[in-house]
């Protein structure tokens, strides 16, 4: 194979090698970025977050919705 050559940092290389080495590059960088990341860490049942009500009217209306909207899912 008498291909092109190239002359790259003072060295000679054939086109082939350039060519593998730009689809190596692809689809390196393609597996690396649809490898996923780290599984989301779980929530322990029950967790809510931080109620910030203006009054405690409101927490406890707040705190009864919830408390409902629970036990619905619970029956589905």
């Amino acid at each position: 194979m008498g291909g092109q050559m190239y002359n790259i940092f003072g060295k000679q290389v054939a086109s082939q090698y350039l060519a593998m080495g730009v689809l190596a590059s692809l689809f390196g960088g393609v597996a690396v970025a649809t490898s996923g990341g780290s599984a989301a860490k779980p929530t322990t049942p029950g967790a809510t977050p931080p109620i910030n009500a203006s009054s405690s009217d409101e927490a406890d209306f707040i705190k009864k919705f919830l408390e409902q909207e629970g036990s619905a899912e619970k029956k589905h």
